[in-house]
């Protein structure tokens, strides 16, 4: 097997590096920033595995994917774990294996700071969601009475935002996190209307057993002592 590949645990170690997917353009879990260099939650969780295998948190290569490619990378042996904002699935589980959640994501909702209703203001307000998304169920189950606003893009949300055509956009917590990083007269409401936990994902097979434990171990450790908390709370994670 290639040393640039994929391996078990002991060609880890003999290598000397982990090689690691990541995002590179959802801020804040993983993205670059103005000097093109890796930050974000999710890169702190792969730097901090490096540490916990190889002793040294820049032991690591960093290699930015799509969501297309995410789990086939694993499964191809191109890389070693993928921390790219993937929630755990059953079907995704017949595939790779997936580590205890790092983070419990879900449904949320941004309104702008101006927006003096609060979530009761919503219940027969307008509420702009992806369309064909899973967040639609969601917020047809939080807000029955509510309209509900098909959009293509968060740029197309912020466009109805912005000439108040809506009252709210409903999308995943993680990627709302960055978007009123990114635009401060938004606010996002402190909510998690449905739960979708994102783990490492890890290949499957007995010869990768060793590495799934280790990384398994480190994850409860790290939800037991708060540093995964502490970290999500850093980047602005509700």
């Amino acid at each position: 097997m290639s040393p640039a590949w994929a391996a078990e645990l002991d060609e880890i170690l003999r290598r000397g590096k982990l090689i690691v997917a990541v995002k590179d353009n959802v801020r804040p879990l993983g993205f670059s920033d103005q000097k093109g260099q890796l930050q974000g939650f999710e890169i702190d969780v792969a730097r901090r595995l490096a540490e916990e295998l190889l002793g040294d948190r820049q032991a690591i290569i960093l290699q930015p994917v799509t969501n297309q490619e995410r789990l086939q990378m694993v499964i191809d042996g191109t890389v070693d774990l993928v921390i790219a904002r993937v929630t755990v699935t059953a079907s995704r589980n017949r595939l790779v294996d997936f580590s205890p959640y790092y983070y419990l994501d879900g449904t949320g909702i941004v309104a702008k700071q101006s927006y003096i209703k609060g979530l009761q203001g919503l219940e027969t307000g307008k509420i702009a969601v992806l369309r064909s998304s899973s967040t639609i169920a969601v917020i047809r189950a939080e807000f029955p009475q509510a309209q509900l606003v098909g959009v293509n893009s968060y740029q197309e949300a912020l466009t109805l935002l912005e000439t108040d055509a809506v009252d709210a956009f409903a999308g995943d917590n993680s990627i709302l996190a960055g978007w009123v990083q990114d635009y401060p007269n938004y606010r996002q409401f402190p909510v998690r209307l449905s739960g979708e936990a994102l783990g490492v994902v890890m290949p499957k097979g007995l010869q990768y057993a060793s590495l799934r434990d280790r990384v398994n171990q480190a994850i409860l450790r790290w939800q037991k002592s708060g540093w995964l908390q502490e970290r999500a709370t850093f980047w602005g994670l509700p």
